[in-house]
């Protein structure tokens, strides 16, 4: 069931929404990697993605741009983006509510994210996936496809992603 486009809003997030970013994060971050990664690995990538002082960092030093989905007024889900090198775009990070999700809001933020990379001179759009996130089928269906494998450390864990591409026509 695709939400009611007109009781959804797509705004790009400014410093001061990070609270609100957080608040999301606490929300979404468990019940997204509960059954992917350990209690311990979960825990630790979530205190060094999202504090205020991590993500301000993103967003400050490291080029990320945030969107806020709004859905009837209530933030419900965000992604984050930047650019990557000529042409190509990363999307960083998409969490959408549990209670949001299978309501087409998801595409939603991806094609925000798509359009504007395009607009911008993106050719491509990519993203990191864990290799057993179920949500690699979400975005099969949204053009993506597998690119390559890759091993990240982050502390004394290791993030095991596909990267997906989607070229953007």
């Amino acid at each position: 069931m695709l939400a009611n486009s007109a009781a959804v809003v797509v705004q790009p997030a400014t410093l001061a929404d990070i609270p609100t970013i957080v608040s999301l994060a606490e929300a979404t971050w468990e019940p997204t990697y509960r059954f992917i990664i350990s209690k311990d690995q979960l825990e630790y990538m979530y205190r060094v993605i999202y504090t205020p002082a991590s993500l301000q960092r993103q967003m400050r030093e490291q080029g990320q741009q945030f969107l806020i989905l709004y859905c009837e007024g209530h933030p419900s889900g965000f992604a984050s983006y930047s650019a990557k090198e000529q042409g190509i775009y990363h999307l960083n990070k998409i969490y959408l509510l549990p209670s949001h999700q299978g309501q087409g809001l998801g595409q939603q933020l991806i094609k925000a994210v798509e359009d504007i990379a395009r607009s911008s001179g993106g050719t491509a759009l990519e993203l990191n996936v864990n290799r057993y996130n179920p949500a690699i089928a979400f975005y099969e269906r949204q053009g993506f496809q597998h690119y390559r494998e890759e091993d990240i450390p982050i502390g004394p864990f290791w993030m095991n992603d596909y990267v997906m591409r989607k070229e953007l026509l």
